[in-house]
């Protein structure tokens, strides 16, 4: 998406419309907003930026994650499953 200029040249913000938001959601954010001394506007920009920034990941974690890959898929990807998935792949 390009962003827009105006006539000075400068980066104007781009509008975004939230239709039927249920209204305990609402609340939520609302109360949110005040506890962080924020408008609704802004504090749902700062929730949408949160979302979107990638999240970082501890190594304990992630070799958590591998071991538990490792495990899931023992016996399954033998030497032999990976050389004949190569061949198999080939002309």
């Amino acid at each position: 998406m390009k962003p827009y200029y105006n006539h000075l040249g400068e980066q104007m913000a781009t509008n975004f419309t939230l239709k039927n938001i249920p209204q305990d959601l609402y609340e939520k954010v609302k109360k949110r907003a005040e506890r962080n001394n924020r408008s609704i506007n802004g504090e749902i920009i700062s929730l949408l930026a949160a979302a979107t920034m990638p999240q970082p990941v501890s190594p304990e974690r992630m070799l958590a994650r591998v071991r538990e890959l490792r495990e899931r898929t023992r016996g399954f990807l033998t030497e032999d499953f990976i050389r004949q998935a190569k061949q198999e792949g080939r002309p």
